[in-house]
């Protein structure tokens, strides 16, 4: 990892996209990363668009602001890619992850993006599969990790588990981590 990874996540309200962020830093905090995690809301109701942000360093963070030059922008859910441009300030090694069924190249020719990694997994599909819910959040944090591993997948499993056992019982969380597996296993780079 260079010394500051900041993610761009796009998704609707209720998707799970703040939780993911929180997810995936309180990971790189236990492993001793400098971290932030917070989101940036319009109207604040369930559907709307919004955007969350993840900065993870190997030193102190003193930015407080949005995100605005991700090396990584996450698409939770892919009727935004018709609405917002996902690729602002993605810089040429850049990678975007989006939620579809779609191939990397698809993508590529939807959004006119010729530069960096594309990947693509279908997590609402895998939501639906393992966890019964369409909620494809976290497969998307397995689909991050094999796209750039900054924390360990077993790490973010032992997050995953402290964070959620208490509240949504052993069963849920064992199938959110069904997800983040497949995802992690069924996504395609390129």
């Amino acid at each position: 990892m260079k010394d500051l990874l900041e993610i761009r996540w796009h998704g609707r309200g209720g998707q799970g996209a703040k939780t993911s962020t929180q997810v995936l830093a309180e990971t790189a905090m236990y492993q001793g990363y400098d971290i932030q995690a917070f989101p940036e809301y319009g109207p604040e109701r369930g559907g709307a668009p919004m955007k969350a942000y993840n900065r993870i360093s190997t030193h102190p963070i003193v930015i407080h602001s949005g995100v605005e030059s991700p090396n990584m922008v996450v698409v939770i859910d892919p009727s935004l890619l018709e609405i917002v441009d996902v690729t602002q300030g993605l810089p040429d090694d850049g990678i975007l992850l989006v939620n579809t069924d779609s191939k990397p190249e698809e993508i590529r020719r939807q959004l006119k993006f010729e530069k960096g990694t594309v990947g693509t997994v279908d997590a609402t599909t895998i939501a639906l599969e393992t966890l019964k819910q369409p909620m494809p959040n976290l497969p998307m944090l397995g689909a991050l990790l094999k796209a750039n591993p900054v924390v360990s997948i077993d790490d973010l499993e032992a997050s995953v588990r402290h964070k959620f056992e208490k509240k949504i019982g052993e069963e849920k969380t064992k199938a959110n981590l069904d997800g983040v597996r497949r995802a992690y296993e069924e996504v395609v780079l390129e």
